[in-house]
């Protein structure tokens, strides 16, 4: 089933079942600490189902998780195909290597920021970068595991710097994800000068059997590496961005730096 199709069919069900339930928008809103016109918005498709959504529709409603299946069904349906190998690699491994030296990775992005990378492609309907915002959000849920996965991620301080308006909010949550105990954030200063990252973001995941698996994007999409050779390469070049890269400490000074000359959110 298309994601189109299958976010369709969630709100078609949350107002089934809210009518069922016996519930106007606003008594269904007051039950999941939602806005009676947030309900409205959601059922009539002006505003994404999100995941907290789901779940406390599922909650109130009593549906088994019903709504939480369909959105990740959605979700995967929104992810492109040249992604998906990715997509698992990343939900089963133990640990996660990241490196860009343009943007923010993706496990760490806001939803605004997210917004703001999707729209990068100016021809795609706002209906499927909505999809796509979710299902970035939705990967995120690995953050949240009982046992997450050790990560590792290194940026490069251009990445940081950028002015732009979303970028307080960003930097603010980049530090509140390095508080957490399994996430390690490194940045590559601007004193490093040119360097071998600069060829193009990679990811690395380790998985349960101690194998790695990588991935690579480029403008047109993405593939994956899993071949030794490629694999040898991929962990080399990480090597190389991690070593030039500043330690824990003082990569989130610079953060603190960064965001403290963006003002009070």
């Amino acid at each position: 089933m298309e994601g189109e199709q299958t976010v369709e069919l969630i709100r078609v069900q949350l107002r089934k079942q809210r009518a069922l339930a016996g519930m106007n928008q606003d008594e269904f809103g007051k039950r999941t600490n939602y806005s009676g016109s947030t309900v409205s918005a959601v059922e009539t498709g002006t505003r994404p189902v999100d995941l907290p959504y789901a779940r406390r529709a599922d909650e109130i409603l009593e549906t088994g998780g019903l709504f939480e299946s369909l959105l990740h069904t959605a979700q995967q349906s929104a992810q492109p195909v040249w992604f998906m190998p990715w997509l698992k690699a990343e939900r089963a491994a133990r640990q996660l290597r990241y490196f860009n030296p343009m943007l923010i990775p993706g496990l760490f992005q806001t939803e605004n920021y997210a917004r703001a990378v999707l729209r990068f492609d100016d021809t795609r309907p706002a209906q499927e970068i909505e999809q796509q915002v979710a299902a970035r959000l939705e990967r995120q849920e690995i953050l949240r595991l009982e046992r997450p996965p050790q990560i590792v991620a290194v940026i490069d301080e251009y990445v940081l710097r950028r002015s732009d308006a979303i970028m307080a909010e960003q930097l603010a949550h980049l530090l509140r994800m390095a508080e957490l105990p399994f996430i390690h954030l490194h940045v590559i200063p601007a004193s490093a000068g040119l360097h071998v990252g600069l060829d193009g973001p990679l990811s690395l995941a380790r998985l349960p059997d101690g194998t790695w698996v990588g991935h690579l994007e480029n403008h047109l999409g993405g593939e994956a590496a899993d071949t030794e050779e490629k694999l040898a390469t991929l962990l080399a070049r990480w090597e190389c961005v991690r070593a030039i890269a500043l330690p824990e400490d003082l990569s989130i000074a610079l953060i603190k730096e960064v965001e403290s000359q963006h003002g009070p959110q």
